[in-house]
């Protein structure tokens, strides 16, 4: 698969761990069912695009991964809930994180501007995928994921998939203090690193999403954290960006046990 269409995380994940972030450019033989403002391969079935579209694309994602049997779909909210993928298939969990033990059951997220975090134990015995925008950043979500492990950190290792950079995230003051005064873990002078003062907006900042998962993953004891380097602002020919375009598709980050 090309790196215009799927990407592959660079990292030491052991063999049997299967992960990848979609783009809009879908899959080798098939670009994706979904027509403008969605085009091509969107995979989110909140954002009014036709239903049998995005079944067509999330079909076809799961017949091109080896190994894959289901993927575990969320309801996403901007929270911190960390669901534990199981056999059994009933409705679709309202959380923003799950956790899969299941060999072939995928966990996902779906991010169009939010860091999608992708997790695995460093032995292959279990793999997360979380959606941090910040929100649930603050909030734990990230936090909450390792915990979920119910292991030591120093046991696993973290990739942080396509988001917005800092150079295209202005938030307002109130974001800034709400780290500061709310990011478990933490310390001011890592946040503080995290934030630079806009050059638009008096008071305003251009914050470092990544910045700030890696310095929280980091002080939590996660053994290797890396990516970081894509931006779905920036890359138009590659990703969706709410921010950028408004109404748009979502991509995925997967992750799953062969």
């Amino acid at each position: 698969m090309a790196a215009d269409r799927i990407i592959f995380p660079d990292w030491p994940a052991p063999a049997n761990v299967v992960a990848l972030a979609t783009t809009r450019n879908g899959l080798a033989g098939f670009a994706g069912a979904s027509v403008e403002p969605y085009s091509r391969f969107n995979l989110g079935d909140h954002v009014d695009d036709l239903p049998a579209s995005v079944s067509k694309n999330r079909d076809a994602l799961l017949s091109a991964c080896d190994g894959l049997n289901a993927i575990a779909w969320l309801q996403q909210v901007h929270g911190t809930e960390v669901h534990l993928v199981s056999a059994e298939r009933g409705e679709v969990a309202v959380a923003d994180a799950s956790i899969s033990h299941i060999q072939g059951l995928a966990s996902v997220v779906l991010t169009a501007d939010c860091l999608p975090v992708l997790f695995c134990k460093i032995d292959g015995s279990a793999v997360a995928a979380a959606h941090a925008g910040w929100r649930g950043l603050l909030a734990g979500v990230l936090a909450n994921t390792v915990k979920a492990f119910n292991c030591p950190p120093q046991e696993l290792m973290a990739w942080c998939g396509p988001a917005i950079s800092q150079a295209h995230f202005e938030v307002g003051p109130e974001v800034y203090r709400a780290f500061v005064d709310g990011f478990a873990g933490v310390p001011k002078e890592q946040i503080d690193a995290a934030f630079s003062p806009s050059i638009n907006k008096q008071g305003h900042f251009y914050a470092d999403l990544n910045a700030l998962a890696k310095a929280q993953l980091h002080n939590l004891g996660v053994a290797w954290i890396g990516g970081g380097d894509l931006c779905t602002y920036a890359d138009a020919e590659r990703f969706y960006s709410f921010r950028r375009d408004g109404q748009t598709g979502r991509q995925v980050s997967l992750i799953y046990r062969r």
